[in-house]
């Protein structure tokens, strides 16, 4: 068998602007040759609804090498996969957003024993509604994430949590505020809220040689600044991920979700997941999680 070969890495990513964004160097535009070339690797895109990569990587068949990932679903999938250092969204002050069809007070929302539409249990939308709504009876529909708007407007459901651009467009739609849920946790951690993560499989070092998780890190975090370098290109490319956005919104979401944070998650990205996994795990939400740790293109930086 041929040796020379490069190693196939299926990239799992939602899509929307801000992941397009970030990886289109790995993949090439419109038949071009990628911009982020590995003699060793030969990135493969895979367009994937964030919950279904959820539900992928927990069902253990046909394991994505490397995956988007809702930070809540990665303690079920920790042996699995580690967490790169690289390519995380996390808000600083903002996230996704609870909505209603009406304005409401909070109390009397929840003296309603609502029914909230999510969009996936598995999602770090759902935990931190579930980490929000601690002692309030309420119900969570899982529902795909581009119709929990029009379910709240048609009154079947109470309220609903918006992500991707509807954390931005909710308003023009006519759906009120309730809940800023990383504001929330902002106010609590004085940190951001870990929304999403890139993982990699944790057997490809045993599969191709040590030093390959860190190998793939490195290549991911050139992308990520080479489309940060190429702003222009890689927004214009991006939007064509943006379900009818115009450049404006699609840039400011872009802005809002590739920031310093995604470039390298460091200590304040790693405190977060840590605390985030804490006090879900203290409500019941997840299972524990030993330790964490972040792959980065030189070094593991690991946490408790």
């Amino acid at each position: 068998m041929p040796t020379n070969q490069p190693i196939v890495l299926r990239l799992g990513h939602s899509p929307d602007p801000d992941d397009a964004f970030m990886w289109w160097p790995l993949f090439g535009i419109d038949g071009e040759l990628p911009e982020i070339a590995s003699p060793g690797f030969r990135f493969e895109q895979v367009e994937i609804d964030i919950e279904a990569a959820n539900r992928r990587a927990e069902a253990g068949d046909d394991l994505l090498e490397i995956t988007a990932l809702s930070c809540g679903q990665f303690p079920r999938v920790a042996d699995r996969y580690a967490i790169t250092a690289c390519g995380s969204s996390m808000g600083e002050g903002y996230g996704p957003k609870l909505v209603a069809a009406t304005a409401v007070s909070w109390d009397e929302f929840a003296a309603s024993r609502p029914r909230i539409a999510t969009p996936g249990r598995r999602t770090t939308a759902a935990l931190t509604l579930g980490l929000r709504m601690a002692g309030v009876d309420h119900e969570q529909v899982e529902t795909p994430f581009e119709e929990v708007g029009d379910r709240v407007l048609a009154g079947e459901v109470d309220a609903g949590v918006v992500i991707h651009e509807g954390q931005l467009t909710f308003a023009d739609d006519g759906l009120h505020l309730l809940e800023d849920l990383g504001a929330w946790w902002g106010r609590r951690t004085n940190g951001p809220l870990p929304l999403g993560l890139n993982v990699v499989r944790r057997d490809l070092e045993q599969t191709h040689g040590a030093g390959t998780l860190q190998e793939i890190a490195g290549l991911l975090e050139r992308s990520i600044a080479h489309a940060l370098e190429h702003r222009t290109r890689s927004v214009e490319y991006a939007m064509g991920f943006g379900r009818g956005i115009d450049h404006d919104t699609a840039d400011r979401f872009i802005e809002l979700y590739v920031n310093r944070l995604t470039v390298d998650a460091g200590a304040r990205g790693l405190e977060a997941v840590r605390r985030l996994f804490a006090e879900a795990t203290d409500a019941g939400l997840v299972p524990p999680v030993d330790s964490i740790e972040f792959v980065r293109g030189g070094a593991t930086a690991t946490g408790g």
